[in-house]
């Protein structure tokens, strides 16, 4: 890509050449602008990146055409004002404040000690959430009315006294899958509820219980296997507690940064009354 680029800059020197016949003092005056070599091969090179080829002669001088129209505008609406009081512009230049605590949060480097200390400080936030496999039988309260609680007592009973019996053949039609593998609590509490997913915890493994009550109505359930919650390695969320210390260094630093700022500041904050009574 360079030698074509060699060709473009030395086209731009003719461009120059163009401008300056301007005046020859035109880079010492206060309203000029120099578009420089390594600001037309930028230009160059993202117009290579956009379109997969080199530029013409003519598309270059038209993307350095629009960049001095663009300064000119920039120029003349920065001196009218318009910058003020703009609600876009005012985010845009704090975001770029922002920007630069985010890179210098991004370059720091933690040590295992700092993630470890991290994790240890917020454990609820990389929790593994406990899991449980089950079965259940649905029954319906708007087929059965007002015996759902008794229905679901005495199916309850046919499966204590009868543990071969085939529990799918108990209970009514439903889109619900009768037999879930491993599932973390939180994803049943979001299809079940959680009241259901709290109860199907504290379910004995391997024993028929209910009626426990869900969003759908009534289930007969049975745990066939739990595994507890708990607080991980720092090797098995090594990358999650990075990020998050990483997030928290950049909390850190923009609030240390803006107490610098706030220091060269006098702030009034004018009451609600102040402001009806001037005139």
């Amino acid at each position: 890509m360079r030698e074509p680029l060699v060709h473009f800059l030395l086209f731009a020197l003719l461009i120059f050449a163009a401008y300056g016949a301007i005046g020859t003092d035109a880079k010492d005056r206060p309203d000029s602008i120099v578009v420089t070599a390594p600001k037309i091969e930028q230009m160059a090179i993202l117009f290579t990146k956009t379109w997969q080829r080199s530029p013409t002669a003519e598309e270059l001088k038209g993307l350095i055409d629009d960049y001095v129209k663009e300064e000119i505008l920039v120029r003349q609406a920065l001196a009218l004002g318009l910058d003020k009081d703009d609600t876009v512009v005012r985010r845009r230049l704090r975001q770029k404040m922002e920007f630069l605590n985010v890179a210098d949060a991004d370059a720091l480097g933690a040590t295992d000690a700092e993630l470890e200390a991290y994790l240890a400080a917020n454990p609820r936030a990389f929790d593994v959430d406990a899991k449980l496999a089950f079965q259940q039988i649905f029954l319906n309260p708007e087929r059965r009315g007002e015996t759902v609680a008794r229905d679901a007592t005495s199916n309850l009973q046919v499966l204590l006294t009868n543990p071969a019996v085939d529990y799918t053949s108990l209970g009514d039609a439903t889109m619900l899958p009768s037999d879930l593998p491993l599932t973390d609590k939180t994803s049943i509490a979001q299809t079940f509820g959680m009241d259901f997913a709290e109860a199907l915890d504290k379910a004995p493994v391997g024993q028929w219980t209910g009626p426990v009550l869900s969003s759908f109505g009534f289930h007969l359930v049975r745990v066939v296997e739990r595994k507890p919650g708990q607080v991980p390695s720092l090797d098995e969320v090594r990358d999650a507690v990075t990020r998050e210390w990483i997030n928290a260094k950049r909390r850190e630093l923009d609030d240390q940064r803006f107490a610098e700022l706030l220091k060269g500041y006098v702030v009034r904050i004018e009451s609600l009354t102040d402001a009806k009574t001037s005139p």
